[in-house]
């Protein structure tokens, strides 16, 4: 087996978090599996994993040699497809990661529109509200709102936003509207729920209110339809309900006094772009970015 064999073997069982699945993907048993991973450890004399029955998790050198892989490979790939697509065609893969919300309303169409123009680049829409692991997945380009902690995680800033409390205006008008956060009290509050609990805890410039729970969802765009169906008060980013906001099927409220969900919100709350290494970006990553930046002017 060649070098670059190996770190795609390697990379392989890091994203199945284990040896088996791996196996299984590329159809080795579990012990070829292990002897291949034996005799790269004894290659470079040193422990790259550290095994168990059930999981693996990567050494610092295993994660040195990971991020190895993936820089190596990616090379390996666009050098082969350089041979057969000239220098101004993008292609190849293309991974991405957005918020179900967002990425329903303004990430999918704009890769439909990035892909009638390029039709080489294969993209991977991962729509999700928690938070994944972008090496790990093998993720190109995350699209995150808050404002982020610092971390090894390059941040490139997508415009402006903010947290607002909405309902449509039927439902201000069978409820009344609240006057102060504590009036939330007696409201229907439509709530976010991450990793199995919920983001009740709603953030005001000199307050928590801990929020009735009417529904809830770990889905953004669940939680806007709601919204616009009447069914309650929500809290979001400004962005996910600007087209309903403009079309009059949402109204904010509580606007002087609405934070987020934590106490890193503040009263601009981040949206962006997130990726692993700004040297090895892809160049059919770097464009998308480029292009839904415009498309969201």
């Amino acid at each position: 087996m060649t070098k670059i064999d190996d770190m795609q073997l390697f990379v392989h069982v890091v994203r199945s978090a284990g040896l088996a699945a791996a196996g299984r993907k590329i159809g080795l048993s579990p012990a070829s599996m292990t002897a291949r991973i034996n005799q790269l450890e004894n290659h470079y004399q040193t422990r790259l994993l550290i095994r168990n029955t059930r999981s693996i998790k990567l050494t610092d050198a295993g994660e040195r040699f990971y991020q190895g892989c993936l820089r190596v490979i990616a090379e390996v790939d666009a050098t082969e497809q350089s041979i057969t697509i000239s220098d101004n065609e993008l292609s190849g893969s293309l991974k991405i990661t957005a918020p179900s919300d967002f990425g329903k309303q303004f990430v999918a169409p704009a890769l439909s529109k990035f892909v009638a123009l390029n039709p080489q680049v294969k993209p991977h829409l991962h729509l999700t509200d928690g938070l994944i692991n972008l090496v790990e997945e093998g993720i190109d380009v995350a699209i995150r709102f808050g404002n982020l902690p610092d971390s090894n995680l390059i941040s490139r800033k997508i415009k402006p936003n903010k947290r607002v409390l909405c309902a449509s205006a039927d439902y201000i008008e069978q409820h009344g509207q609240p006057l102060s956060p504590s009036d939330l009290a007696d409201h229907r509050c439509l709530v976010m729920e991450r990793f199995g609990q919920p983001m009740n805890d709603w953030h005001f410039k000199n307050t928590i209110i801990r929020v009735p729970v009417a529904m809830s969802s770990c889905d953004g765009s669940v939680i806007r339809q709601w919204a616009i169906d009447g069914a309650g008060i929500a809290l979001k980013s400004l962005v996910d309900i600007s087209v309903d906001l403009a079309n009059g099927g949402l109204v904010t409220i509580l606007d002087e006094h609405i934070l987020g969900f934590s106490n890193k919100d503040k009263e601009q709350i981040g949206l962006q772009f997130v990726y692993p290494s700004r040297k090895f970006q892809p160049k059919q990553a770097v464009a998308f970015m480029d292009f839904l930046q415009q498309q969201l002017i």
